[in-house]
């Protein structure tokens, strides 16, 4: 399993948080599942408004289960389709207390996802998050209703850490294999005018 290369120290579950291609066909138990669902619960939200939703769909519901892989754009639906769990967002674009709208609800569901993938991590589990997801589809399969918006997927399960003997399973493990990258805090963290690095990370 990666290892992320973190350079200043990190909770576990953040250096151990990966995003798998090969998952092991097995359905997650459903109170892992739960944890997971709770812990992306009590994420923080603009006015506690919450904007975020989940269409969950189990391996062992295999109907529920087949439509969400038929959702998924093609280049992820054959790896996805070995997931324990698929589970799809959904935000509603505006505000439950003055109908206006939320233009931060991506971010809340962010930070909702967030929560969810490192409650998983600390059961074993892993997630990988897709922005490949047919909306469209996605809205007709499972009757979204206006003022919602389905935006990603997760598969959600146990990483699969054999060696692959396939062609796709090598491509996909070598993916996954592949070098750990972000970019440095001074390419992300500002101070005074946009670009600076600020002096905390400089003098780190």
């Amino acid at each position: 399993m990666p290892i992320n290369p973190v350079q200043h120290p990190v909770l576990d579950v953040i250096e151990n948080r990966w995003s798998p291609y090969r998952l092991n066909a097995q359905p997650v138990e459903d109170e892992k599942i739960l944890q997971c669902l709770e812990a992306a619960r009590w994420a923080a939200s603009s006015f506690n408004d919450q904007p975020w939703s989940w269409i969950v769909a189990r391996r062992q519901d295999s109907q529920l289960f087949d439509k969400s892989v038929s959702c998924l754009l093609e280049a992820n639906q054959g790896w996805a389709q070995n997931a324990g769990v698929l589970l799809i967002s959904v935000i509603r674009t505006t505000f439950r207390r003055n109908n206006k709208p939320n233009r931060v609800a991506l971010h809340d569901l962010g930070q909702s996802a967030a929560h969810l993938s490192l409650q998983a991590t600390q059961l074993g589990l892993q997630v990988h998050q897709m922005a490949g997801l047919n909306l469209s589809a996605t809205r007709q399969a499972f009757q979204i209703p206006e003022g919602h918006q389905p935006e990603t997927a997760i598969a959600m399960g146990y990483p699969d850490l054999t060696a692959a003997e396939d062609p796709a399973g090598i491509e996909l493990q070598k993916r996954e294999q592949g070098a750990r990258q972000r970019m440095s805090l001074g390419e992300q963290v500002f101070e005074g005018t946009w670009g600076t690095a600020a002096r905390i990370v400089r003098e780190a």
